[in-house]
């Protein structure tokens, strides 16, 4: 009998290694090398599975039909999944805990099995538990059906025999594989068991839903390799005094990334915002310093979003740049233009930027409205309450166009503004019906209009 090899994997960059060591080579993380065998074969491992091999075919040959997706039920999770959920698709749901996981899956399952058959499977609560909840939240519960079971094998074997079109599994940290010795929640239980309900839902056809905890940092507990096994990886973020959750897909096998739905914690689960940029905008009732609204884009649609400045004079020899919401290195650098090719100084001076409503902004589309802003902040001069600001600013100080602008500014006139300053290349040839529309081309002519 063959002797069973023996791996050290490191829990934070996944990292495979043949010998135990105190210190990752990888990454250089200390005490992260745990213990792995190597994985028998996956055949024989579904209890009464009788699959057959899968038929090789070429490419002309594959049927050129687009995806079948049906929906979830609720708007805003198909918008992040790229328009519904595709059968045999491994979807990882991703969140601090308390933001509301589960019970937005709860609230799926339990709409769905009125029409299709799911399973809800919990590794973490008792059954009379998920029952209560879903009472509590006034939910459909008579066809949904639930099961408490934590070896995958056995969940496998149970879905076979059932035959639903949609699983949730929560969580994957609770979940372990026969063939693996570690512990529940280690880094090779993680990984097996979503490399086996991965390989289960293409060979089967099923959808199935992942809820996965996430670490102090922030990142999915468990190996980072986990993202690569699964089709769909979805964040849900908010929490503590907000009652607003953020879900977005940071990947999609079949969509678009960095898709957003906004929904909102309610005494009834999860509610749908339809309108988020609603919002996101405080709308003050007279000019305020320091603030403009934006328009950025986030997946397939525009949002308004309020940015923030705050420049004080700062009583230290290095003056702080913080930003909430934005990348600091990016704002350092747009202080620098604002300098060399806006003839305003913020050597002298601390800078805050946020980002109201919690959104964060990755996008460069958001560089004219920060230093407007910090322009607005640093001279005390409100900007109109009825202006939108977008445009990427570049290093010598041009203001270059950004995708999607006509859909911003009708996002903007949708919301009563009035007035817009955008890039120059952005401007509507018609225009927008009752806004007025700033072209600028440099950093100084976007400052002298609102001087």
């Amino acid at each position: 009998m063959a002797k069973e090899k023996i791996s050290y994997v490191c829990s934070v960059c996944s990292g495979v290694f043949s010998k135990w060591a105190g210190q990752c080579d990888g990454c250089g993380a200390w005490d992260t090398l745990a213990e792995q065998q190597a994985a028998a074969g996956v055949a024989g491992r579904f209890q009464g599975y009788s699959g057959s091999l899968a038929k090789v075919q070429t490419m002309a040959e594959v049927g050129k039909d687009e995806l079948v997706r049906f929906s979830t039920g609720m708007g805003e999770l198909d918008r992040v999944l790229g328009g519904g959920l595709v059968p045999g698709s491994v979807v990882l749901i991703g969140g601090d805990p308390g933001v509301g996981k589960s019970t937005g899956l709860l609230q799926v399952c339990c709409n769905l099995s009125l029409t299709r058959k799911c399973l809800y499977v919990t590794g973490e609560e008792s059954l009379q538990q998920i029952a209560m909840r879903a009472r509590r939240l006034g939910l459909p519960d008579q066809a949904l059906l639930l099961l408490a079971e934590t070896r995958v094998e056995d969940i496998c074997a149970t879905a076979l025999k059932e035959q639903p079109e949609v699983v949730v599994i929560d969580s994957i940290q609770t979940m372990q594989v026969a063939d693996s010795q570690s512990a529940p929640g280690s880094v090779s239980q993680v990984r097996e068991s979503a490399a086996l309900l991965t390989q289960f839902a293409k060979q089967t056809g099923i959808a199935i839903f992942l809820v996965g905890h996430v670490t102090k940092s922030g990142d999915l507990a468990g190996p980072r390799v986990l993202e690569h096994i699964i089709d769909v990886v979805c964040y849900i973020e908010g929490g503590g005094d907000s009652r607003f959750r953020v879900m977005r897909a940071v990947k999609n096998r079949y969509g678009a990334v960095n898709e957003l739905g906004v929904f909102a914690m309610t005494d009834k689960g999860l509610r749908e915002i339809s309108n988020p940029s609603a919002i996101f905008l405080s709308r003050h009732a007279e000019p305020m310093p320091g603030s403009v609204v934006m328009a950025i884009w986030e997946g397939s649609r525009p949002l308004l979003v309020e940015m923030q400045a705050l420049v004080d004079d700062s009583h230290s020899e290095n003056p702080r740049r913080v930003t909430v919401g934005l990348e600091q290195n990016r704002l350092a650098m747009l202080l620098a233009v604002l300098h060399r090719h806006g003839s305003i100084a913020t050597y002298g001076q601390d800078v805050f930027i946020n980002v109201a409503g919690g959104v964060r902004v990755s996008e460069t589309s958001a560089d004219l409205a920060l230093l407007l802003a910090v322009f607005s902040s640093l001279k005390n001069k409100p900007l109109p309450v009825e202006l939108v600001v977008f445009g990427e600013v570049g290093l010598s100080g041009e203001i270059r166009p950004v995708p999607s602008g006509q859909e911003r500014l009708r996002e903007a006139a949708k919301h009563g503004f009035k007035q817009a300053i955008v890039p120059l290349a952005n401007v509507p040839k018609g225009g927008v019906a009752g806004m007025e529309i700033i072209g600028v081309r440099k950093l100084a002519e976007a400052i002298a209009a609102v001087r």
